[in-house]
């Protein structure tokens, strides 16, 4: 799927800078607004140029992908080379500097953020006299950036008989759904306080989460294996899917993989109960979805052969909130999701394009956004020298609460019964 119309904001957060910021931001005059208004007439103008520029050259390659011709013309290759201009990380970074992103359309500095539980109370003052500095905005950008970002690849194996090396355009509510699997596994192994280490080595632990993603069916949770364990739901290279269906594509998958554990103890398996909490049998009609305490110790105690009264819970809500549009009677409840400390997000985003909704400040839904191409990299388990850079970002996005997609699924970690 394509990316979303996005706005971001700013990692490069100078530290002990805010103090100046606050002083040199002025009041706006008549004059000044015009200005506003000018910038933003001129970002919806060029806005417009890209997304319909870059629509023309995606509606042009799949139409090569399904004629699927021996040969190409010569416009063909012209039509690949200026695409590969115009859908680079270069050029959609141009497209951000150029669009800009004023203070008026960044994050709020005095409005608090629900990030996965915890609570960051922003305030302007923040400087080294800060009587929390845990609730500084540096402390919620190392926070967000620990967090794994799943995103496209390309040049991976082959996918089974398809023969596709790349999830470009189709792959984005897969890759949703792994950031939201990998957060709960984080939790799981290194706890809520976790941050990525500024210096290597990492820990080996870390280092397999990661490794369990990667892009090769040799990786417990890779894009190769979820396609495998969603045919039955319609799941195939190439094709999208909703959030129901990747939920029980997972709950599919885990239960494949403990399975295979029991045979083979090299093989890594999800070291938590999968709990789909649904209306109904089919997710895709809605319905109002009930935790039952009694299913939910079933399936621990069957999960531990009977060892245990309890066991880790991962749940998985897959909701359909409204028609076209999300119900707005909805918006306040799941802003709500984010201030419980099970919370491991939302798979969600705007019709055709799923995100990993992380938090929220205000009316804004923040996420992490999957529709970035990378290379594939190969992250072995035991490598706690490995570049693992591609999988971090400190590129805060966010979009208003109400332009979600009314079709999403929403998750929480339970470590324990209580």
């Amino acid at each position: 799927m394509t990316a979303l119309p996005e706005r971001t904001v700013d990692s490069k957060f100078p530290a002990g800078d805010s103090d100046d910021s606050a002083d040199r931001e002025p009041v706006a005059t008549n004059s000044e607004q015009k200005a506003i208004e000018n910038k933003s007439l001129k970002a919806s103008f060029l806005t417009s140029f890209f997304t319909s520029t870059l629509s023309i050259f995606e509606r042009r390659s799949d139409s090569f992908s399904v004629e699927k011709k021996p040969t190409k013309s010569r416009s063909y290759g012209w039509t690949t080379a200026v695409r590969k201009v115009v859908t680079s990380g270069s050029m959609r970074r141009l497209q951000e500097r150029i669009l800009g992103t004023s203070r008026f359309d960044n994050l709020s500095m005095t409005s608090q953020i629900w990030f996965l539980g915890k609570c960051y109370k922003l305030s302007l003052e923040e400087s080294s006299q800060c009587s929390d500095p845990g609730n500084s905005y540096a402390a919620f950008l190392e926070d967000f950036s620990s967090r794994i970002w799943i995103t496209y690849r390309k040049g991976f194996e082959p996918i089974g008989e398809s023969k596709f090396t790349c999830d470009v355009n189709w792959g984005c509510m897969i890759r949703s759904s792994q950031m939201l699997v990998a957060q709960a596994l984080i939790l799981h192994h290194l706890g809520r306080s976790w941050r990525k280490p500024l210096q290597k080595p990492y820990d080996l632990q870390y280092v397999e989460v990661l490794h369990l993603f990667g892009d090769s069916s040799t990786c417990a949770f890779s894009i190769h294996n979820l396609l495998q364990a969603g045919r039955g739901y319609g799941l195939a290279a190439g094709s999208w899917l909703g959030p129901y269906a990747i939920c029980r594509t997972w709950e599919t998958l885990a239960r494949a993989n403990k399975e295979q554990a029991e045979h083979d103890k090299c093989k890594e398996s999800l070291p938590m109960v999968l709990y789909i909490v649904s209306g109904d049998e089919d997710g895709e009609q809605g319905g109002a979805p009930v935790v039952c305490i009694e299913v939910a110790a079933k399936l621990g105690s069957h999960f531990s052969k009977g060892q245990l009264e309890w066991a880790p819970i991962l749940l998985l809500v897959p909701l359909v909130l409204g028609l076209e549009k999300i119900n707005p009677r909805y918006i306040p409840l799941l802003w709500e999701t984010f201030t419980f400390p099970q919370s491991v997000g939302i798979l969600g985003g705007k019709p055709g394009a799923s995100t990993y909704i992380v938090g929220v400040q205000d009316d804004k839904a923040l996420y992490l956004d999957p529709h970035e191409v990378q290379p594939a990299v190969d992250i072995r388990r035991d490598d706690s020298e490995a570049d693992c850079t591609s999988y971090h970002c400190s590129t805060v996005r966010h979009l208003p609460f109400d332009m979600i997609d009314p079709s999403l699924a929403i998750g929480f970690y339970c470590r324990d019964k209580g």
